[in-house]
């Protein structure tokens, strides 16, 4: 669900105080865009929101996030119905919960 190596790289790279905030910005935008996508219809706009959520998802190493929303772009891209969109909520809980929960033993203080 969470690729590690890549949040430990970001972590290194832009040292931890910066990180946390990067993480707090991550949370409160994909929970914002993820509240928006719920309502939408236009696949298009659909294609726009998941773009985001895949690019979002691939910077701070949430890998399944990451699938999910790449294969509904590409869905909404054809027009074609996007993955349950619920299913994509639910797979970005399950992920936060994972991260959270073990985020401290994976990035040295």
């Amino acid at each position: 669900m969470i690729n590690w190596a890549r949040i430990i790289e970001v972590s290194e790279e832009i040292g931890l105080d910066d990180f946390d905030e990067v993480v707090e910005l991550f949370l409160i935008e994909v929970e914002k865009r993820l509240a928006i996508l719920l309502s939408k219809e236009d696949h298009k706009s659909v294609e726009e929101d998941l773009h985001f959520l895949k690019g979002s998802a691939l910077n701070l190493g949430f890998s399944d996030l990451a699938a999910i929303c790449h294969e509904g772009e590409g869905r909404a891209a054809k027009g074609e119905s996007v993955i349950d969109r619920h299913y994509i909520i639910s797979v970005y809980n399950s992920s936060k919960a994972e991260f959270l929960e073990s985020l401290a033993g994976k990035i040295a203080a």
